[in-house]
């Protein structure tokens, strides 16, 4: 793969043009293919094939409830008036007729209706539900506003009015404030790491064209299939975070080259030849563990992974052509101005002295390194085991979605923020509704139940019922069960529940049973290719037990502070309460992926400096010395691009971002810079022992020996074509 990829580096520079031009425009072409192309998106996250799924579609089919989106416009009549005083509904018929009119809408109920009343036992509050012609993601930005403006200008009068629903829900979109901040971030370390804003921001804009291209070809596949909200924000927080990396590791590596004498051109091939090998490498493994989510077999879970790891091959492609061609063009530029005109080998000169004292300090106190690593990172990890998860989202504080939820929660209980939907058909269904109607109602977490609804063959029949709890609580999610289990003991019909509680039980459970599959099999297959990068059994083994200790560690922050409200503040947390049920699957998929980017970009150098003959604790000391100042800028770049998506106020990427956030901290700086090489310092020479039967294996190269093995064997004349030949044999 070092010659093949070496041989690749040489390409890219000698057609240099070529390749900029084609990168450019594949970005233009996905701009374009984006504006034309691009459909809606949806904030769904149902399964098919679970009883929540079915149910609403036979609810659909039976009684035309329609696929359009919906809105609630919650309205209160004045401190001591009742709306159904003549004056008030004569306003509430009004405001109704309003709504009617807004683009889009098909129908809004009046809540005075008498044969289906939605105002308060009190009298005093009432809601609307207008129903949109477009399904959930179809509402434009135009409808949108001006349901919003509606509602703002009916405030003004007599009544409180809010709105809530899916149909008011903007859409996520990424390039806030927060993301901007993280990006200027990631310049700041680039710029420190590199000494020269021309490298830094060349390494930000081939990254932002990689990231570029993904997200547009995400917005491509929106209008050939459905996709979530959040897969183009999931796949430009990874794409954006190893673009950058990926990048980072070969500039630092030409850096490297050109300091000790290399001439540009080969300095650029060998590059790619050797960290570029570990490039791919590293994102191979991403790519196993993004793409791995498909096993699972749920949809939006897979589309996800497949959006996010198709950006990941397009950010590895950005690594291993574009950047060698732009840094042909920068020549000697990516130096700092004084190194630009040096003498050969400087790199002893420019080494920070943290790096040295810290690794020899780990390798000497190994034993008490590890302890208190363990320690460490079990303590974070205790939080973790009380984490509850649902899909049921809260809106932001201070929103007029959140203030119309309160206002429902306030007048007619908790519960009515999620209603539970009984489903009956076939035999007679609602003789049946009506005997279950009963059974429900004495379920503890019961605060209504409405008279059963049959359908126009009457074979059909639905009960509403409402809980006392709301609908993310734990007390709705086993009334779920309850309802369930009473429904099952009730002979004549065939029965269903749905709702939004029950769809997101049914979601938690499917995790809960893929989630040790997808697991092992991740796991399993990055063992495999780490044994084929590492030749070794024991380094895999514990780099693969140092990411069970991140993930621990990670998902114990973000419970102490999503679900305890520890520093709740910190993170612009409006409310705390269960973590998104994807949080833990799409943390093991994408922080195992990153966590294996660091144990190859770390190691590969100490097995590099192993394999050149060193004593086994002089590898880690050199490799250390030679990776760490990179890794350290990969993991606070990373850090930083993914901590500027935690305050925008998305619920779902939120609490992924701050976990990912969180895990690549730890994982960078105490598993690999502390825990990893204290065990390989504890292990000596049986860290890199590889059992004689499996010596067939290949080997994959990632340290780029086979181009070091090659120079060395040149006569010394350092002439391009020499070197060219004998890499090419």
């Amino acid at each position: 793969m070092a010659r093949l990829l070496y041989r690749l580096g040489l390409g890219a520079q000698r057609h240099r043009l070529l390749v900029v031009v084609i990168w450019l425009i594949a970005l233009a072409g996905g701009g374009v293919g984006a504006a034309t192309l691009s459909g809606p998106t949806s904030d769904s996250f149902s399964i098919p094939g679970q009883e929540s799924t079915i149910a609403q579609d036979k609810l659909q089919e039976e009684f035309d409830t329609g696929g359009g989106a919906t809105a609630r416009v919650v309205m209160r009549a004045p401190d001591g008036q009742q709306l159904t005083a003549p004056a008030n509904a004569a306003e509430v018929k009004g405001l109704v007729a309003e709504l009617s009119e807004q683009p889009g809408v098909v129908s809004a109920s009046n809540p005075l209706n008498p044969n289906s009343p939605t105002v308060s036992p009190d009298r005093t509050t009432a809601y609307s539900t207008v129903t949109y012609d477009g399904g959930i993601g179809e509402i434009t930005e135009k409808q949108r506003d001006a349901m919003l403006d509606t509602v703002e200008q009916a405030d003004q009068g007599p009544f409180t009015v809010e709105v809530s629903g899916q149909a008011v829900t903007a859409t996520p979109s990424v390039g806030g404030p927060g993301e901007a901040i993280g990006v200027i971030a990631a310049l700041v370390v680039l710029s420190l790491t590199y000494g020269s804003l021309v490298a830094a921001g060349m390494n930000l804009i081939t990254a932002g064209v990689g990231v570029g291209i993904g997200a547009l070809g995400v917005s491509i596949a929106t209008g050939f299939m459905e996709l979530q909200s959040t897969t183009s924000i999931l796949a430009t927080m990874l794409g954006l975070a190893v673009g950058i990396d990926y990048a980072l590791f070969i500039i630092n590596r030409h850096r490297q080259e050109l300091r000790q004498g290399s001439d540009i051109r080969t300095s650029i091939a060998t590059a790619v030849g050797t960290a570029g090998s570990a490039v791919v490498t590293a994102g191979l493994t991403v790519f196993i563990a993004l793409v791995g989510l498909s096993v699972v077999g749920i949809p939006f879970l897979t589309q996800m992974g497949v959006a996010a790891a198709a950006t990941i091959v397009v950010a590895v492609l950005v690594a291993i052509t574009l950047v060698p061609a732009v840094l042909s063009y920068l020549g000697r530029l990516v130096l700092p101005r004084k190194q630009r005109s040096a003498p050969a080998d400087t790199d002893a000169k420019t080494e920070r002295a943290v790096y040295p004292g810290w690794i020899r300090a780990v390798t000497h106190g190994r034993i008490p390194a590890l302890l208190i690593s363990l320690v460490a990172l079990g303590v974070v990890a205790v939080p973790a085991a009380s984490m509850q998860t649902t899909l049921v989202q809260t809106p932001s504080e201070g929103t007029t979605q959140a203030r119309a939820q309160q206002m429902l929660a306030d007048s007619f209980g908790e519960g009515v923020n999620g209603p539970l939907v009984a489903y009956f058909e076939g035999g007679d269904a609602p003789r049946t509704a009506q005997q279950a109607t009963k059974a429900i109602a004495g379920l503890d977490d019961v605060a209504t139940v409405t008279p059963p609804t049959p359908n126009a063959d009457g074979d059909a029949a639905m009960v509403t019922v409402i809980p006392k709890s709301g609908p993310a609580s734990a007390e709705t999610e086993q009334l779920v069960g309850e309802l369930r289990e009473e429904l099952d003991g009730i002979n004549g019909a065939e029965s269903y529940v749905t709702g939004t509680t029950a769809v997101s039980v049914d979601v938690a459970h499917s995790l809960d049973q893929a989630l040790p599959i997808y697991l092992v099999l991740v796991v399993g297959l990055a063992l495999i290719l780490l044994v084929l990068v590492f030749r070794s059994i024991l380094v895999p083994l514990v780099g693969v037990l140092g990411f069970l200790l991140t993930l621990g560690a990670a998902l114990g922050a973000t419970v102490a502070v999503f679900q305890w409200g520890w520093l709740s503040d910190v993170v612009n947390l409006d409310d705390t309460g269960p973590l998104i049920s994807l949080t833990p699957i799409l943390m093991i998929g994408i922080l195992f992926g990153l966590a294996m980017d660091y144990q190859i970009f770390l190691v590969s150098r100490m097995h590099e400096a192993y394999h050149k003959g060193h004593a086994p604790r002089d590898a880690i000391v050199s490799g250390f010395r030679q990776a760490a100042p990179v890794v350290v800028a990969a993991a606070l770049i990373m850090f930083s691009v993914f901590a500027g998506f935690v305050p925008a106020g998305n619920a779902t990427i939120k609490s992924i971002a701050f976990a990912l956030a969180v895990g690549i901290l730890v994982d960078a700086f105490v598993v690999r810079m502390v825990l990893m090489p204290a065990a390989l310092a504890l292990l000596g020479r049986a860290a890199w022992w590889l059992p004689r039967w499996l010596g067939w294996l290949p080997a994959l190269d990632v340290e780029g020996n086979a181009i070091t093995e090659q120079s060395e064997t040149d006569d010394g004349s350092g002439s391009d074509e020499k070197q060219r030949a004998g890499i090419g044999s």
